[in-house]
């Protein structure tokens, strides 16, 4: 792209989101910094600009629409298009997910954050990534969303968690809805998972760093025209469904 590359990366403030929008800035791309605690927005922005990033605060909670209509506005004032949207900001929900004495809430609140708020914010920003010669939507995932790992006895695919890996087998499965309703056009959206990196969701015990999670955003968000859409990938290829 001849113009300076603009992105949103929400749930940008720490951990593997604020290691994506680093990593885009690397790049000499302007980067948005979604963050639900604007403070916190300014805190991570104001530590990127002094590594010569161009960044900028985007207050946004992905389940409040007025939020996400105020930062499609102000993504719009500053940049005037988006050209990659990275849907980074998710939960887990509490401790205890066991199927049978799960709280009905934990799931929905899950749902309601890693997959709802995906859709919501997608579609608001989708006529700024439309504006753009080469729009690219990166959804960070995860493996425990796959049911094929899920189902393989003896795979490795973490604690029973009936509101978290499911909500992310969800948002595979909305990824590959929308690559369908995109496919004329030159939006490519892809699912990408960070493998298992040490962030304050799960207690910093993970074995990757944030760095190295935020790989694959930026792998799917620097795609080729004629890259893939409506896949599932980490650092070593396609993740199966």
């Amino acid at each position: 792209m001849n113009e300076q590359t603009i992105a949103l990366v929400t749930g940008a403030n720490k951990g593997i989101g604020y290691e994506i929008a680093a990593g885009l800035g690397a790049l000499g791309w302007r980067v948005g910094v979604g963050a639900r605690d604007a403070e916190r927005g300014e805190a991570a922005v104001a530590k990127l600009r002094a590594a010569d990033v161009d960044a900028f605060v985007v207050p946004l909670d992905v389940t409040e629409d007025a939020s996400v209509a105020a930062a499609v506005a102000l993504v719009e004032e500053r940049a005037g298009r988006l050209d990659v949207l990275v849907n980074n900001a998710g939960i887990t929900g509490s401790a205890a997910q066991q199927p049978t004495t799960v709280d009905v809430t934990t799931v929905r609140t899950a749902v309601e954050t890693n997959v709802i708020g995906v859709i919501r914010v997608t579609n608001a920003m989708l006529p700024l990534l439309r504006r753009s010669p080469s729009p690219r939507i990166v959804n960070m995932s995860s493996s425990v969303g796959s049911l094929t790992k899920q189902s393989t006895p003896g795979a490795e695919t973490g604690p029973i968690a009936v509101a978290y890996a499911p909500s992310k087998t969800f948002l595979n499965a909305v990824t590959v809805q929308y690559a369908k309703e995109l496919r004329d056009t030159n939006i490519l959206i892809n699912a990408g998972c960070p493998g298992y990196c040490a962030t304050d969701l799960n207690g910093f015990r993970g074995v990757r760093t944030p760095e190295q999670g935020a790989a694959i955003a930026l792998r799917l968000a620097t795609l080729p025209d004629d890259g893939p859409t409506g896949g599932f990938f980490d650092d070593e290829g396609e993740v199966p469904w």
